[in-house]
């Protein structure tokens, strides 16, 4: 039987990296889209066999460039996603007006099946540019394209996320860390494996027209996060609980002063909400998407070694 050939955007990402390796493994032929092949070429191509991932480069994401990659495709996934705003890269632009390109362009060339990645959590954000344009994006999805899967994760993390990597460099530098809305946000981490494998379930197990939230086994506060951050580590720091106001201001500077803020005032609006299931979809639990999810400190553990005084060499023996 023809293997089955899926056409794959922001498969330079975290996620992107390791569903590529997935996916070869079980003989899906992978078109990679890149805005530039020359940077991320190499990367892609050893992520897979010879001939099981191909690269195109597409610097302007319209209809006229895109149609052509499209035919002869089964699937379709979208991983773009972004948290700042650059230049053309709006939050309307990347996460409502692209993916309704996508599932158009899905219609027209009768793929089985487009799978979006989404965000948890994003119903009572509205106030939020990127969560009332994630929103946005999933309604044009469904209205354009019956076959979709919109896959709704909480916070994503591993040795390559831009989350956990993040906050160890910071925690690993400074002697106290700002928490806003005390620490008290909830998340439901997802280990990226985990998200991969329920793609790879979603595609296998022919699953259409479904929205599905993608949590992980434990619900973690922002502040039990960056405690047992520290704990990995072996450090102490002071955990100091932020009025929003002053958060905002810390938010407006960093807009001003740096390319990538470290935090922005939207990011801010997003903390003031729970990361967890609404009840309206079912999850990746409901759905025994998942042999076996990953447990955070488990994992953490495998990476967060490389921030610590000795590098490798402080890891603890395993009995």
């Amino acid at each position: 039987m023809k293997p089955k050939e899926i056409l794959v955007f922001g498969a330079t990402g975290q996620i992107g990296k390791n569903l590529l390796r997935k996916l070869t493994i079980n003989n899906y032929i992978i078109t990679a889209v890149t805005r530039n092949i020359h940077r991320k070429g190499y990367t892609l191509k050893k992520l897979g066999n010879a001939g099981w991932i191909n690269i195109v480069e597409i610097d302007n994401f319209n209809y006229e460039n895109l149609k052509e990659i499209f035919k002869n495709k089964n699937i379709c996934i979208n991983l773009i996603g972004i948290l700042n705003e650059k230049n053309r890269s709006s939050f309307h632009n990347m996460h409502c007006l692209l993916p309704k390109l996508f599932a158009q362009l899905s219609k027209e060339n009768n793929l089985e099946q487009f799978i979006h990645i989404s965000a948890l959590g994003i119903e009572d954000a509205l106030d939020s540019k990127y969560a009332s344009s994630k929103l946005n994006g999933e309604h044009e999805i469904r209205k354009h394209f019956h076959d979709h899967v919109i896959l709704k994760p909480s916070i994503i993390f591993s040795r390559d996320d831009s989350f956990t990597t993040f906050l160890l460099s910071m925690l690993k530098l400074v002697p106290a860390f700002p928490l806003y809305y005390e620490g008290k946000t909830v998340f439901y981490p997802i280990h990226v494996s985990d998200i991969c494998e329920i793609i790879e379930k979603v595609i296998s197990n022919k699953i259409k027209n479904k929205t599905i939230e993608c949590v992980g086994p434990e619900k973690i506060t922002f502040k039990e996060i960056i405690q047992r951050l520290l704990k990995s580590l072996e450090i102490k720091r002071f955990l100091i609980p932020t009025p929003l106001p002053i958060a905002n201001l810390f938010a407006r500077f960093f807009e001003i002063t740096m390319k990538n803020p470290i935090l922005t005032r939207d990011q801010l609006i997003l903390l003031s909400k729970k990361n967890a299931p609404t009840g309206k979809y079912e999850t990746n639990l409901d759905l025994n998407l998942n042999s076996k999810l990953k447990y955070f400190d488990l994992e953490l553990s495998k990476y967060s070694y490389m921030w610590k005084t000795g590098g490798e060499f402080s890891k603890k023996e395993l009995k």
